[in-house]
């Protein structure tokens, strides 16, 4: 009787220092998702599972392909903690003499950036209606005949 009490015990001092690090609070940034910077660009999806895959168990990985996103990639992590140990851990890896830059993906970053870029294309839209912002250097050619040499 006393062995399996024993046995229960190990069990039960074994899951507590399994689940020891998941009553920890985490810093509201931190989500399964991973955004990754300066990756080489011939690397491959396996390469990347093999990197991150170290860490824990990965649901999805997508290396960007067009010209804007090469260069960059998300992890997806089954488990928050995993991506918490991933992100502080390859930040700063080598990787075919690149230094990976891992950040937390931020939904409010893509989105601020999205209205960026719908605000510029307003202002050019609105420009080109009411003939605004033209060509400065012409602007000034006009307005004094001939063109400004440049200071030095």
């Amino acid at each position: 009787m006393s062995q399996i009490l024993r046995r229960k015990m190990n069990l039960v001092q074994i899951m507590a220092l399994a689940n020891r690090g998941r009553n920890q609070k985490l810093p509201p940034e931190v989500n399964r998702i991973l955004y990754v910077k300066n990756l080489p660009y011939k690397i491959t999806s396996d390469e990347m599972y093999d990197i991150f895959g170290k860490f824990g168990a990965v649901r999805q990985i997508r290396v960007g392909n067009t010209a804007e996103t090469r260069g960059t990639a998300f992890v997806v992590y089954e488990d928050i903690f995993d991506a918490k140990n991933a992100c502080e851990h390859l930040s700063g890896f080598n990787v075919s003499n690149r230094y990976l830059v891992v950040l937390y993906y931020q939904a409010t970053k893509a989105y601020r950036r999205m209205d960026t870029d719908k605000a510029k294309e307003r202002l050019e839209e609105i420009k080109e209606r009411y003939n605004l912002g033209g060509d400065l250097e012409k602007e000034k050619k006009d307005k004094l005949g001939y063109t400004p040499t440049p200071r030095r």
